[in-house]
């Protein structure tokens, strides 16, 4: 299986779950994956908008490296997976569980902070 195929694998997963009403801003680094044509055509089906770090620039994608460092330390390196699909479906319940409690945040009670900066100060 490619690189591409297995991101392309799971960004359909994701845009089957969520079923997004509205363009949804895909952030990614510049990985031969996300730059295929491949890529570039499922975003452009299924109304995704790309936004790609620049070179050398690892501060344009802190926030999902951040999210990604807390995925391994707080569940994978925690647990031993006997099968891959038990680790694939437990990595699954907590992105759901980790966006699910976003969702039920009140960010207009802090009007002074934008979202990202809550998520850091949660860290």
């Amino acid at each position: 299986m490619r690189p591409t195929d297995v991101v392309l694998q799971a960004l359909l997963m994701a845009v089957w779950r969520r079923k997004p009403k509205h363009k949804v801003l895909i952030h990614s680094d510049q990985g031969s994956q996300f730059t295929s044509m491949d890529w570039a055509s499922f975003l452009r089906a299924h109304n995704l908008e790309h936004s790609m770090s620049r070179r050398g620039n690892c501060h344009d994608n802190a926030v999902a490296e951040s999210f990604f460092n807390l995925l391994k330390r707080e569940r994978i390196r925690r647990r031993t997976y006997k099968t891959r699909v038990e680790a694939r479906q437990d990595v699954f319940d907590y992105i759901e569980m980790f966006y699910k409690s976003l969702d039920s945040f009140d960010f207009a009670a802090i009007p002074k902070l934008n979202k990202m900066q809550v998520l850091e100060l949660a860290r």
